[in-house]
């Protein structure tokens, strides 16, 4: 794995001479030919239980990376135990004007103005069921038993859902995603805290989010499967009370934080000014202060998800230890190659154990008030 940080770091110059966004698309048409690979066996040390779901590690794929579900069982097979989807939309819709992605290389940060760009719940739905040409049929049946002699789990799929920009009823668009991906997720999370489309982070009041929370946890029934909520770096003390409010009433089962933020700290990227969710080590200090904000109007009494400047085992180790379950990435990809995930989960465990921690429930909020 460490090789693979070497070439990443060879080619990285040549990927950055693309624009941002051909450079993502490049990089996914490029992993869809890659044969997935076996993910990792479940870590006794760094493997967790999160809403009744037995996560292998913690280490996850944020939103936004594979926007339609073209890649995730390559992302699996790097290390993630678990990647999440999306954001997908009912419709299909094209997202913002171009330019729309921005690397600031300077500042290890991304700003992005997306706005859900995606082919919508059809071509998901077409991609699972679509008939396989008979020799893939042959190569999935022996995956199928690869996995069952191995005694590894291929890894959970989470899927992030959000409603369409000209969409007359979100809470319509909400409730619609769930009753269609229901089925086939892990878990689904729900996107009300994208600054790139207008008016959605209002979502997030007491009034509005208590009546989105009750119809799609409806819509999910008894037996689908568990909803996370994900907030935006950008709230007051109040807000925080409220959401965690509704969301405990609500029964939710897991609270991811954050998104993007619209606030620019100090910056020396020439595209600093450019508007968007910011996302990357610029993003650590405050994702990190929303998630201690979180876990004192919870008392623990949700799980979280923490995402936001997230680059190696040490931040990992932060956030668990400051009440996060599991932790996402997406930024630090960009600049560090598809090796990472493995290499967090490395420097994680040896700083678990180091402190004496037996298992990542132990450390769980450790360093929490």
């Amino acid at each position: 794995m460490r090789l693979q940080a070497v070439l990443y770091r060879l080619v990285r110059p040549l990927i950055f001479t693309l624009d941002a966004e051909r450079a993502h698309r490049l990089t996914i048409a490029a992993l869809r030919v890659l044969k997935p690979r076996l993910p990792q066996p479940t870590d006794p040390v760094l493997g967790i239980r999160v809403a009744g779901i037995d996560f292998p590690n913690p280490i996850g794929l944020a939103a936004g990376f594979d926007k339609d579900g073209e890649v995730f069982e390559q992302m699996l097979g790097f290390g993630f135990g678990f990647v999440e989807v999306g954001t997908l939309t009912p419709r299909p819709q094209s997202g913002n004007s171009r330019p729309r992605l921005f690397r600031l290389e300077e500042d290890r940060a991304v700003i992005n103005r997306m706005g859900f760009n995606n082919g919508g719940l059809a071509r998901l739905e077409a991609r699972r069921t679509a008939r396989r040409p008979p020799l893939r049929e042959v190569e999935f049946k022996l995956r199928e038993l690869e996995f069952k002699l191995s005694g590894r789990k291929p890894g959970w799929v989470g899927f992030n859902i959000g409603a369409n920009k000209d969409s007359s009823d979100r809470v319509a668009d909400y409730v619609e995603a769930v009753s269609r991906i229901g089925p086939c997720a892990t878990y689904i999370a729900i996107n009300v805290s994208s600054p790139n489309t207008p008016g959605l982070r209002a979502l997030q009041d007491k009034g509005a989010l208590d009546e989105l929370l009750a119809a799609v946890v409806e819509a999910r029934g008894d037996e689908g499967p568990p909803l996370f909520l994900k907030v935006a770096p950008d709230l007051e003390p109040g807000d925080v009370d409220n959401i965690v409010e509704v969301s405990l009433r609500r029964r939710l089962d897991a609270l991811i934080v954050s998104n993007t933020t619209v606030s620019r700290p100090a910056l020396r990227s020439r595209f600093a000014a450019e508007a968007g969710g910011l996302s990357g080590r610029p993003l650590k200090s405050l994702a990190l202060e929303r998630l201690r904000d979180f876990r004192k109007a919870s008392g623990g009494e949700i799980p979280l998800v923490a995402v936001g400047g997230i680059e190696s085992g040490t931040d990992a180790y932060e956030r668990i230890r400051a009440g996060a379950s599991l932790v996402q990435l997406y930024t630090a990809l960009v600049y560090e190659g598809p090796g990472l995930a493995r290499r967090i989960a490395r420097e994680l465990k040896a700083l678990l154990l180091r402190d004496g921690f037996a298992r990542l429930d132990e450390a769980v909020g450790s360093a929490a008030p």
